[in-house]
Parts: structure tokens; C-alpha cells; sequence
């Protein structure tokens, strides 16, 4: 590997190791965090729909900005937005504000990130092809979950014991002194290689263009189209099932003020990141192609969900969550490079972007259903109902494989794969 590709993976898993941190500090004590607020169970769930609101709303105009005015302003403008409404959440928590303003601080929250989705991963893969990097991108993709889990585990770790010990908004405070530091980073490390913003056509008329080629590229192509119809399932379940464990877990433990204990479920998803980074390599050569590993993945993830919900154990619920996280952190490295492999540069950042709205439109709808599902019959009855409601995201995979998309053989270096145009 040249020493241009090694400065690319590095400064790639210096801004995932930053990121993940300043983020997986509240993602520990974030739902304790609403209620202390004095928000429902159902209004709690609301903000995080509010949340996935924004990311709806803002995912493909912020990945038109990846795409038009370059894949490093996107990240730059991702981290500012994320630190100032860190701040705007933590003075509503000392405010005691109504719920309209949570709505809207949620909002800004998901506006942040998605600067951040779609811009990311496109930044890597073009400086990457411009470096002349020869590999697949699932090591590459596998050593950034190792990054984002070391990240995820102390961060996660660290936030439940730090608000244990003084409160809940101190982990909100360092998550915005970090975020300042990764704004710093992607601007002094950040270069968009193999990428050249073009902003001769104007604004609107290239956002046309840009939106156009990404439906092409999305929406209208199939084998891309069903694992996007699959997501609003898949993330839409993944998200409240994340969010949902902190109280849940608390209430199996039998100590609803051990929020070290509510940040376990984070450190599990870390955990999990690093082991799959780890091992993903020998895995993929387990299946034949990349939908074979993903409709494995969704179903032993469907079949976990259910048993989480039908346990009253403590630990048998964090034994299921283990197995969930570790089948899911070693599917996703398969997805990206699939999808990576059938996009073309100049859409990627759009189209990946419009990837995760899908996902984000399905948390709008399930995330506030299945937190007023929580206040009626408990949050048990509510990962079996999820279970249900992920189960329906299988025949979308069951449809990919059958494209017998270029991307989805596991062999050769998936990165030359990639279309440029």
C-alpha cells in the first residue's frame, strides 16, 4: 500500500474514532436522559422520531452538498451542526422545555449526521480509487467498525459511569468539547481526493442533475432498490431496539439508577464492531455472495429480537444481544461494499444518503408506535412485536440476491469494481 492510501486510512479511522466517541457518550444514557427530562415513554420515543424526522427531511439535500460542493464541507458542516445542538439538548434539559422544542432540537440533531452519512463513506471510497489503494473494502470498512467500536466502547462505557457519578448532562458537555476537536480534524487532515466539486452549472440546476442521476443510480435500479426497500424494516426496529434496551435492561437488572448497567448495551454494539472488524475478512468467505450474508444476517437478527422480548432474564437478554450485534456489525461491511461496488462516484454520497433516509423514514413511524406500544404493555412485549415488524424486511433481500448484482460475488478487489460514471 502507497503512503497515499495509508494517510487516507488513516485520517478515515482518526475522524471515525473521534465521531464515535463525541456521539457514543450520551448513546449509553440517552432515553434515561428524555425521562429525566420529563418526557414519556411515548414522548421520549417521539424525539428520537423527530430525530429520524430530520434525517428523513435532510439526507438527500445533504448529500447533494457531498456531491456539489465536495464530501469534506459536508463533513464540516455535519460536526458544527452536531455541536451546537449538543448544547441547544443540554440547555433544554436544565430548562425543563416542553416538548415542541425537543421536536426541534431533534431535528437538528438528525440534520447533523446527515451531513456526516453518505459524505463519509464517499470521501473514502474516491480518495481511496485516486490513491491507487488495491484491497476490498470490506478491510478497510472493517478496520473503521474496529475504530468506531473502540470508540463506541469507551465512549459508551464512559458516559453511563460519568452521569452516574455526577448526572446526566456532564457526558453531554464532553460530547461537545469532542466534537470540537473532530471539526478541527477533518479540517486540517480532510482533502477531497478523486473528487472535484463542479459549481459552474449553478446551485439548483446541479442538484437537479445530482437528484436525477442518484434515482437512476437508487430507487430505479434494482439491485439496489430492494436492500433500500428493507431498511425502513431493519433500521427502523434497529433503532428502537437500541434506544429501548437502556430502560429495559435496568428493569431486568432490577436497579433503575445503575445507568453504568444502561450503558452496557452500548458497550455490546462496540464490542461486537470490534469483533466483526476483526474477523469479517475469513467470514465473507463463508458465502458465496454478499445477499447470502445479509438474508443470514436478518433472519438470526429477527429470531434474536423475539427472544430478547420473550426472556425475563438478565442475562440471557445480554447473551441474545451479543449474537444480534455480532451478526449485524459483520453484515454490514457486505452491504456497503455491494452497494458501493453498482454506484458511480459522482451520485455515491447522494445515493448513499438516500439509502439511510429510507432507513430514518421507517424509525419516523416505528419508533414513536413502539414507544407508545412500551407505555401500554411494557418494553418485553414491544422486542417481540419488533421482530414482526423486521421480519418483513427478508423478501426485499430474497429479491436482491436474485438481481445477481456485479457487486455481490465475493471475489477480486470489489474496489475496481466500482463504476466511475
Amino acid at each position: 500500500m502507497n503512503d497515499q492510501a495509508k494517510q487516507v486510512q488513516r485520517t478515515y479511522l482518526l475522524l471515525m474514532l473521534l465521531s464515535t466517541l463525541s456521539a457514543s457518550l450520551i448513546w449509553g444514557i440517552n432515553t434515561l436522559f428524555l425521562l429525566d427530562a420529563g418526557l414519556s415513554n411515548a414522548q421520549a420515543f417521539g424525539a428520537n422520531a423527530f430525530f429520524t424526522v430530520g434525517q428523513v427531511i435532510f439526507e438527500v439535500p445533504t448529500g447533494v452538498v457531498a456531491d456539489t460542493w465536495g464530501r469534506r464541507t459536508s463533513y464540516l458542516l455535519g460536526a458544527a451542526t452536531l455541536l451546537v445542538s449538543t448544547l441547544l439538548y443540554l440547555f433544554m434539559w436544565k430548562a425543563d422545555a416542553p416538548f415542541w422544542g425537543w421536536a426541534l432540537a431533534s431535528i437538528l440533531l438528525g440534520l447533523g449526521f446527515t451531513f456526516f452519512s453518505g459524505a463519509t463513506e464517499a470521501w473514502l471510497v474516491d480518495a481511496l480509487a485516486f490513491s491507487g489503494f488495491e484491497g476490498n473494502l470490506e478491510s478497510v470498512m472493517g478496520k473503521g467498525q474496529i475504530a468506531s467500536g473502540i470508540a463506541m466502547l469507551t465512549g459508551s462505557v464512559a458516559g453511563g459511569f460519568v452521569a452516574q457519578l455526577t448526572n446526566l448532562g456532564v457526558p453531554y458537555i464532553l460530547r461537545s468539547i469532542l466534537l470540537g476537536i473532530t471539526f478541527a480534524a477533518a479540517f486540517f487532515l480532510m482533502k477531497d481526493l478523486g473528487f472535484k466539486p463542479d459549481h459552474s452549472k449553478g446551485m439548483l440546476k446541479e442538484v437537479r442533475r445530482v437528484l436525477r442521476c442518484s434515482l437512476d443510480h437508487g430507487l430505479r435500479n434494482p439491485p439496489v432498490r430492494w436492500l433500500m426497500l428493507a431498511q425502513p424494516f431493519i433500521m427502523g426496529v434497529g433503532i428502537y431496539a437500541f434506544y429501548a434496551l437502556q430502560p429495559y435492561l435496568l428493569q431486568l437488572y432490577g436497579d433503575e439508577r445503575a445507568f453504568g448497567i444502561a450503558g452496557l448495551a452500548a458497550a455490546i454494539v462496540a464490542g461486537t464492531e470490534i469483533v466483526a472488524g476483526l474477523i469479517i475478512v475469513p467470514v465473507r468467505r463463508l458465502f458465496a455472495r454478499r445477499t447470502h450474508a445479509l438474508l443470514f444476517a436478518t433472519i438470526v437478527s429477527t429470531v434474536c429480537l423475539a427472544l430478547i422480548g420473550w426472556t425475563s432474564t438478565f442475562w440471557v437478554a445480554i447473551v441474545l444481544l451479543v449474537i444480534l450485534e455480532l451478526i449485524t456489525s459483520l453484515s454490514q461491511p457486505m452491504r456497503q461494499a455491494y452497494l458501493n461496488g453498482i454506484v458511480p462516484s459522482a451520485q455515491r454520497a447522494t445515493v448513499l444518503s438516500f439509502d439511510n433516509l429510507m432507513g430514518s423514514a421507517g424509525g419516523v413511524v416505528i419508533q414513536p408506535a413502539l414507544g407508545r406500544a412500551a407505555d401500554v404493555w411494557g418494553y418485553a412485549r414491544t422486542y417481540v412485536i419488533s421482530a414482526v415488524i423486521q421480519a418483513a424486511a427478508i423478501p426485499f433481500v430474497v429479491l436482491a440476491r436474485r438481481e445477481n448484482a456485479p457487486s455481490d460475488p465475493i471475489e477480486g478487489d470489489e474496489l475496481s469494481e466500482a463504476p466511475s460514471a
